[in-house]
């Protein structure tokens, strides 16, 4: 196999112009608002509905998610499959912890220790305060929803990947866990890193065997 950088994004490409789109955005929205101006407005836009909403869908960036994701590929799918989503997770995670402890940022509820009795918290999440940069959770969604796009036949499944994955982000800033630049930098740090790691682990020889083609529960391959 000899498959390039390029050759991952050609797979992913309507993902990735949807994300180069979202980035330009978030890039240009740090450039006009400031950090307390952006984490107010999301903060101030809540209601009961939202507040379940994204209390639960949070769960989609965590890695258990991805997990169990990886969990039904190696039944029902493919082991390389299994393989290429589970490392991605990996490697992306230990980059974003490493971040995470270089920057020591603090989180939203110590940034604003002074100002807590102005920001809505959603009832019943528990509230990190350190770590804050970047988001582990915008990693992995952003990690997940390439790796998925990049098995997918179907092109409309990079646009499906893509929104659940915004979401996911979102939901951080929205449960007051993150601040806008966490997620971005984590959106980033998942995408870059699961590009770089896919075009180099899915050139092994070893993956492209028949046998790595089977899953547990599907008919063996010859």
């Amino acid at each position: 196999m000899n498959i390039g950088i390029k050759d991952v994004l050609r797979r992913i490409d309507i993902f990735f112009v949807l994300y180069l789109l979202f980035l330009v955005i978030c890039l240009s929205l740090k450039f006009i608002y400031s950090r307390e101006e952006i984490y107010f407005a999301v903060n101030s836009q809540y209601n009961e509905a939202a507040d379940l909403f994204f209390r639960f869908y949070t769960n989609i960036g965590d890695g258990l998610f991805t997990i169990a994701i990886a969990v039904v590929l190696v039944l029902f799918v493919s082991y390389r499959k299994a393989f290429l989503l589970a490392t991605s997770y990996a490697v992306s995670s230990i980059i974003a912890q490493i971040l995470k402890f270089a920057f020591d940022a603090p989180r939203p509820k110590l940034y604003f220790a002074e100002r807590l009795q102005g920001i809505h918290f959603v009832k019943d999440v528990h509230i990190y305060l350190v770590h804050s940069f970047p988001s582990g959770h915008s990693v992995t969604a952003f990690s997940t929803a390439v790796v998925l796009t990049y098995f997918s036949r179907q092109k409309a499944w990079g646009v499906v990947l893509f929104v659940l994955a915004v979401f996911a982000g979102y939901s951080r800033m929205y449960l007051s866990e993150h601040f806008f630049e966490d997620v971005v930098a984590g959106s980033v740090t998942g995408v870059i890193t699961t590009v770089l790691w896919l075009s180099f682990i899915d050139n092994k020889q070893f993956l492209h065997a028949p046998k790595w083609q089977n899953a547990l529960l599907k008919k063996q391959a010859a």
